[in-house]
């Protein structure tokens, strides 16, 4: 799977949004297999048009800020892209980095949002705050 530097790289390069939208369903393809028995309705990103699951585990080397894995998969080709996007900017990060995680800046330098349809758009902007409130969730010290 590409990392994030590679596709902000390869956005640059594309100058057509055609190309562009090629390789963001080509991304999709990339994506690790998600387990049917992953797709649930726990693991269903709310918000969002198309279904789109996501899963995590995270490293307890540190507690207090585990490094987390993230599994996602979608119905639909370009939304399938797009979490393979979003996981290789959140993906295999400590979950601080994950909650300070700019996304609104990667969306600028990708030129995402004005290229995506209002439902699609909303959708990403569901999958990140699940992606973020996983992050926010496993960072915070337990209770007792």
């Amino acid at each position: 799977m590409a990392t994030i530097e590679q596709i902000i790289d390869d956005f640059a390069y594309l100058d057509d949004w055609e190309d562009r939208y090629r390789y963001v369903i080509e991304l999709g393809r990339t994506l690790d297999h998600m387990p049917e028995a992953d797709k649930t309705d726990a693991n269903k990103v709310q918000g969002c048009v198309s279904q789109v699951w996501l899963t995590h585990s995270a490293d307890t080397d540190d507690p207090s800020d585990p490094v987390l894995h993230f599994v996602g998969d979608s119905d639909a080709h370009i939304v399938r892209g797009l979490v393979a996007i979003m996981l290789a900017a959140c993906s295999g990060r400590k979950a601080s980095q994950i909650v300070s995680f700019d996304e609104s800046a990667l969306f600028s330098k990708l030129g995402l949002m004005e290229h995506l349809t209002p439902q699609r758009a909303n959708g990403l902007r569901s999958m990140v705050a699940r992606i973020k409130s996983e992050a926010q969730a496993v960072s915070e010290p337990s209770p007792g």
